[in-house]
């Protein structure tokens, strides 16, 4: 849960241009707290993966500022940045480059300056039944997201972003990453994710912040942001309106209170 502590990530007039001519991102304002979980949501093209690669310093701000745990991201060094903030983007295997899991594991302990073992027991945590030896490309895909997660938070960094995390997971494989993403949020890791998985969305977030065309069109707890538009409204939502409830687990909780 989000603290009172101050901000992990600032953006603040932030503008971003593709070609050094249009505007990805226009005039963007976005904080985020430790134990925060924060939703973007928007078409596609609106901006969300744009903002994920700014936060990890590989967009250049044309103007406005990036702040994340207290480093200028597109002016700090990748090893240096690793200890602030992690990107799983939306295709895990892009951070997968090594034969095995056993070696992705040494050379993700050997980035982030932390003890030998230290990946591979955030990997036994996600996934327990993978072998050393397995090849990254045999995984399924919510294995290689497990591994893709293991290996950015083996430096432990305040903020995570995750772009589109939940596609291509089964039901079981997305109950497990709520589960690791709460738990790394009771541990006081703020977490951005870019969705278009309004269910995850109501499950897990704090927060929604849309954005449409590059801007931010809403920002608020996410109840609020997801009800009053249909497009982002979870199906819970959509079947009891106007009761209060997002999810079948918040509808079980005010039935088994009343009986």
């Amino acid at each position: 849960m989000a603290t009172t502590a101050p901000a992990v990530a600032t953006a603040t007039a932030l503008h971003i241009r593709r070609d050094g001519r249009t505007d990805t991102l226009r005039a963007v304002d976005l904080s985020v707290r430790p134990g925060e979980t924060v939703a973007l949501m928007g078409r596609n093209g609106a901006g969300k993966s744009t903002l994920l690669r700014t936060l990890v310093g590989l967009h250049e701000p044309a103007r406005g500022t990036v702040r994340v745990d207290g480093a200028v991201p597109h002016r700090t060094s990748p090893r240096e940045l690793l200890r602030h903030v992690g990107l799983v983007p939306q295709e895990p295997r892009d951070l997968l480059y090594a034969d095995t899991v056993a070696a992705e594991c040494a050379a993700a302990d050997r980035d982030a300056g932390a003890a030998p073992g230290a990946c591979r027991a955030l990997v036994s945590e996600l996934m327990p039944d993978v072998a050393d030896a397995t090849h990254p490309r045999d995984l399924s895909e919510g294995q290689r997201l497990a591994l893709a997660l293991a290996v950015v938070l083996t430096a432990r960094p305040p903020l995570l972003l995750l772009d589109e995390p939940t596609r291509g997971l089964d039901y079981a494989a997305k109950s497990r990453l709520v589960e690791i993403l709460r738990g790394l949020a009771a541990e006081g890791h703020a977490t951005v994710l870019a969705t278009h998985d309004v269910e995850l969305a109501a499950e897990l977030a704090d927060r929604v912040v849309v954005l449409a065309e590059g801007e931010v069109v809403a920002d608020g707890p996410t109840a609020e942001v997801v009800v009053a538009s249909p497009a982002f409204a979870p199906q819970v939502a959509k079947v009891l309106a106007p009761q209060p409830w997002l999810t079948v687990p918040q509808v079980r909780a005010a039935l088994e209170a009343t009986s």
